[in-house]
């Protein structure tokens, strides 16, 4: 074993036997690793001028974006990057950047770029000659601010894949869309993408075609056609592409949907890889509390019937007149209670399905009378409009709705404390995600062409909360912690709806039908101009530090120029899970708690230990793992970031194996009756084994 590996395990064997953090192994580590793997690897250059011409005339940079820019600029943002005198504060997140991000030689034998050099490109990529804009996005990257993956990975690269990786396609009922969303997908697991497919207005098995009846297949076989192509297109052998389908529980094909992923399940539905998704309307929760049958439909009933698609209705407001019309049959009754308690079950055998409350994510979208949000992708944080498009046959063209691509960027919420301009760096932030929604063309699927030409979505969200409340001495899930989030979030809304307003402002433009939204007319607004002034706690208003607090007063202001000026972006907000920029920048993931004070991450035939950051013996106590978190308490705080964020927040629930399929159940209600909008995967523990959480699925 490598030296510097052998200190980093240390961590881990001296924590398990004495209970005692030995942090220095890993500082140790991280040195060594500098010294035995790093330096010796990295390619050297006189000057900043040199390596930036090697690396564009190799072929490694794109020409053009450093052709936008003078040579002294560019010498610029490399001192300034640098002159903040970085040091990676951990193991994992040096050897996280290095193996995964930094541009290497094309055999792999040489490091082409360190952590700064990498951010300058970024900034100066997205900026596109806006310097400016270059200047504070090396600031703001270098300080708080970390684009996702692909847009970190990609950017400035002449061999480089897409920026975004995560996507939303809607299926309808024909072979001709069931066709050509098969081949988007292949397309987009090519390109490394994550796809979201809803397959709610697919007609069930046994529905009539052509008038024949007990001809349809259902929703089953299409969707293991969809787990192939994901397996197919496997980027070259180095990962399978990955998906997820969704499906609403008053379909008729629900039962062998919850059913596909049950580890015991026939091979006739049994989905391996595809991961899964429910959309919830309220009436099935009201329903269930009172103990009654829920009623399973036909969409092709409905189309045929109202001319709407079953994923273009409110279940709930419809429920009962699709009772009584006799045009519309009833295929199957259910007891919801029974149903929802095979859900649970599922849950705990698999960690699926995925669950979407249908209306608490459409009651609260600002855009609702412009369209429906029908479901979610692969990490349950996107909730975005779509239209269905229409896919004809070869000699017509095709009408193509909206579909979604998401554009992902994460605020450290530690950092973002300290930061001089809170507001500016939300700003720089909005304009770099835009910057990357501008850049993207997903050519081959046009209806993700047409959405983010005319939508301008982005999803900036925040992480390494955890991390933050233990530097504060605030316990996780406590009144202090919810009180803290309620703040951050509602600052995050702001600036960045202000942002967004002064960018319309200066193009000219706003997204695609704004004027019929709730921003336009200002209803939007209504819940913070009317508020109450509030006593922030002392614990609560050094935490924010410099987060300002956003009064009604504020608010108003923003109001009246949102209505003169309109917003540039359909969509700001969304928390996605993190995972990969979580290390690079040593943070805990997303809003989350952690799983483990010490994390434990097996690579190939390597383990690497993450101790959480901040962590010290003197404040372990404040790290509580996930499983220990009180779930109840976790939803409160998710729920109050939630009331600020105009798209969703990947929350995953955590039990243990002596949890019964009542008392999850009574954890999702409580999340539905919070208005949290989806929750992930159920992650559990099981008691009875010591083992690694992080080797749990």
């Amino acid at each position: 074993m490598k030296t510097y590996l052998k200190l980093n395990n240390d961590v881990l064997n001296r924590y398990s036997t004495t209970g005692q953090l030995e942090l220095e192994k890993d500082r140790e580590a991280t040195r060594r690793y500098f010294l035995e793997y790093v330096n010796v690897r990295l390619r050297y250059f006189i000057d900043i001028e040199e390596k930036v011409r090697y690396l564009v005339d190799e072929g490694y940079y794109e020409k053009e974006f450093i052709d936008m820019y003078d040579m002294d600029f560019i010498k610029q943002m490399y001192k300034k990057a640098y002159d903040y005198k970085f040091r990676f504060p951990s193991f994992m997140s040096a050897s996280k950047f290095y193996d995964s991000y930094a541009m290497k030689s094309r055999d792999g034998e040489e490091i082409l770029e360190k952590y700064e050099d990498r951010i300058v490109i970024i900034a100066l990529y997205l900026a596109q000659g806006d310097k400016a804009l270059a200047e504070r996005a090396v600031e703001s990257m270098m300080e708080a601010y970390q684009p996702a993956t692909p847009t970190a990975l990609n950017s400035g690269k002449q061999a480089r894949g897409e920026l975004v990786s995560c996507f939303k396609l809607s299926m309808d009922d024909s072979m001709n869309s069931i066709a050509e969303n098969i081949g988007y997908c292949l397309e987009l697991s090519r390109l490394g993408g994550g796809v979201g497919v809803n397959l709610t207005d697919l007609r069930p098995l046994g529905d009539p075609i052509k008038q024949i009846l007990n001809r349809a297949s259902g929703v089953i076989p299409v969707a293991k056609l969809l787990e192939n192509s994901f397996s197919y297109s496997n980027q070259l052998g180095q990962r399978n592409g990955s998906g997820v389908v969704y499906l609403n529980i008053f379909h008729a094909d629900i039962e062998n949907f919850i059913s596909s992923k049950k580890p015991n399940a026939d091979d006739k539905i049994r989905l391996a890889t595809l991961s899964t998704g429910v959309i919830i309307p309220s009436i099935f929760f009201d329903l269930m509390k009172r103990d009654k049958d829920i009623v399973l439909f036909s969409p092709y009933d409905i189309y045929k019937e109202y001319g709407k698609r079953m994923s273009e209705i409110s279940i709930t407001e419809m429920y009962y007149e699709l009772l009584d019309n006799p045009n519309i049959r009833k295929i199957k009754r259910l007891n919801a209670r029974r149903l929802y308690t095979e859900v649970k079950k599922a849950q705990f055998e698999s960690g699926y399905p995925f669950e979407i409350f249908d209306d608490n994510v459409n009651n609260a979208h600002p855009l609702k009378n412009i369209g429906r949000v029908k479901m979610s992708n692969l990490c349950t944080e996107i909730l975005q409009l779509q239209e269905t498009s229409n896919i004809t046959d070869q000699d017509q063209p095709n009408e193509y709705g909206l579909d979604v691509s998401c554009n992902l960027g994460s605020l450290d919420i530690h950092a973002a404390s300290k930061v001089k301009d809170f507001g500016t760096l939300v700003n720089t932030a909005m304009r770099l995600l835009t910057n990357v929604s501008e850049m993207t063309n997903i050519t081959n699927v046009p209806s993700v062409v047409k959405a983010n030409q005319l939508m301008h979505s982005v999803g900036l969200g925040c992480m390494n909360l955890h991390g933050h409340l233990v530097t504060q001495g605030i316990m996780y899930g406590s009144k202090e912690s919810v009180e803290f989030m309620d703040h951050f979030m509602e600052a995050m809304n702001y600036y960045s709806l202000k942002a967004s307003m002064e960018m319309a402002q200066e193009k000219q433009k706003t997204f695609y039908r704004f004027e019929e939204s709730d921003y336009a007319t200002g209803e939007y607004f209504e819940q913070y101009v009317t508020k109450e002034a509030q006593n922030v706690s002392p614990i609560v208003a050094k935490a924010l530090g410099n987060v300002p607090i956003i009064t009604a007063a504020m608010w108003e202001e923003l109001k009246q120029q949102v209505m003169e000026h309109g917003i540039f972006h359909s969509y700001r907000l969304a928390i996605a899970p993190t995972g990969s920029i979580s290390y690079i920048r040593s943070c805990t993931a997303s809003i989350s708690p952690c799983t483990e004070r010490v994390e434990v991450r097996d690579y190939a035939d390597s383990r690497t230990i993450y101790p959480m950051p901040h962590l010290t013996n003197d404040n372990s106590h404040l790290y509580v793992e996930a499983y220990d978190v009180n779930p109840y308490d976790l939803i409160d705080l998710y729920a109050a970031s939630q009331k600020h964020v105009d798209q969703g927040i990947s929350m995953t629930l955590y039990v243990t194996d002596n949890w019964t399929t009542e008392q999850l159940a009574k954890v999702y209600i409580y999340a539905w009756m919070k208005g949290i909008k989806s929750v992930y995967y159920v992650r559990q523990r099981l008691q009875s084994l010591e083992e690694c959480v992080a080797c749990q699925i």
